[in-house]
């Protein structure tokens, strides 16, 4: 369904408020790590499990969930997810130790998944095609917010109060965003429909669908590899007193509202070329972390460089998707974005793997190069999916971005 502006900017809102609950639960284990490790007298490298099964708990849930709740009305379906999310951050605030923890962790990411993917989607029907890119962007800003507010403010409770009393707190956002959702998002959202299996089969055969789907992972995953240990890297390889981290947390969260705003603006004209740009400056920025890491005032202005281009790929990402599969599977638009979703969190999942054998084996400052390497390998699978789609439609691509350019200006 099509709202006036008004409207749809307030039920976009609603998925904002909803976003930055569920954006705030998927990163504070970032800033939380130490504590955590040292209050269940584990090593950070196993702590980092409360990231990597969170994110697997998406990759596997977003689209087998999806899947199976098609047929629920979509504020019906919100209302759920925010109940299953709410129960499993108060059984996070209750572990006494790892095992529940991560079965709590494994839970909100249910939740997680089935928002995230019905969410790009409503977002998209709320507002005209050519706002759509940046509808994504207004939903996605949530998370952003949570990475600039929700995750310093989390880690700074953490650090004053007890790990658990943050996961406290995030519960009480989940009933924000509850009441938000039940009071702002319209009631006649279009209705979930079951997609046929045929067509989520068109989904799997496409080349170009995987394509997007390993840029996804690639791409945004590589950073995870430095980012999901970043509070030891700041304190025991860049030299700062644990106390400021919330602080240059909150640092690396505005640059990634900044750069997430950028992306969504740049991915209504050209998604594919803004991508390559993205990624390749990415890989840069990661590879040269690697040698300012160890000196204070260089070290903070490349991971800022680092925030700003981290979710800038987001929107351009979700909504090429979302446009390849209303192309070649219409009816499956939602699987499909489940499945990018799921795509996300395998990156997490193997980027933050990744970066706890590194800091185990080589060392919290070379997770830098490893990201960088990921990060390229999206760029240049990013060129080669610009390549395919000049030679499968050129004219109609030309004629779509300029559409799309005259629409922002």
């Amino acid at each position: 369904m099509e709202l006036n502006k008004q409207r749809s900017t307030l039920a976009l809102l609603a998925l904002a408020i909803s976003a930055f609950a569920i954006g705030t639960t998927e990163f504070i284990s970032v800033g939380l790590l130490p504590l955590i490790a040292d209050d269940l007298n584990i090593s950070v490298t196993f702590a980092g499990l409360t990231v990597t099964l969170y994110a697997l708990g998406v990759t596997f849930g977003a689209p087998i969930l999806t899947s199976l709740t098609a047929s629920v009305p979509r504020k019906t379906l919100l209302m759920a997810i925010m109940v299953v999310f709410i129960a499993g951050n108060s059984l996070a605030a209750a572990s006494q130790g790892i095992a529940l923890l991560l079965v709590a962790r494994v839970l909100s990411a249910f939740s997680h998944g089935v928002f995230m993917s019905i969410g790009s989607t409503i977002a998209a029907d709320l507002v005209p095609e050519n706002r759509r890119a940046s509808a994504i962007s207004m939903m996605f800003s949530g998370l952003t917010v949570a990475t600039v507010t929700g995750v310093p403010i989390g880690t700074f409770i953490g650090q004053q109060l007890g790990w658990r009393v943050a996961f406290i707190a995030i519960a009480a956002v989940g009933i924000v965003a509850f009441i938000g959702n039940l009071i702002l998002v319209p009631s006649g959202l279009r209705k979930g429909t079951e997609t046929p299996m045929v067509e989520q089969v068109k989904l799997f055969k496409s080349g170009k669908i995987i394509l997007a789907l390993l840029i996804t992972a690639l791409g945004y995953g590589g950073t995870f590899v430095v980012f999901t240990y970043l509070s030891p890297l700041l304190h025991e390889v860049t030299g700062f007193a644990e106390n400021t981290v919330a602080l240059l947390l909150l640092l690396y969260g505005i640059a990634i509202a900044i750069g997430n705003v950028i992306g969504g603006k740049a991915a209504n004209r050209k998604p594919l070329r803004a991508l390559l740009g993205m990624f390749i400056l990415q890989a840069i920025i990661l590879l040269v972390l690697t040698f300012t890491a160890p000196y204070q005032a260089v070290g903070l202005i490349t991971i800022f460089f680092m925030g700003l281009l981290a979710f800038m790929n987001v929107p351009g990402l979700q909504l090429y998707v979302v446009l390849l599969a209303e192309k070649i599977a219409p009816k499956a638009v939602d699987v499909a974005s489940a499945l990018n979703i799921a795509a996300f969190n395998a990156g997490i999942a193997l980027g933050a793997y990744l970066g706890g054998i590194i800091t185990d084996t080589l060392g919290l400052v070379h997770t830098a190069w490893v990201g960088a390497i990921m990060v390229a390998a999206a760029a240049a699978l990013t060129a080669i999916s610009l390549v395919l789609e000049k030679k499968g439609n050129p004219k109609r691509g030309t004629q779509v971005s300029k559409g799309l350019t005259e629409a922002m200006e």
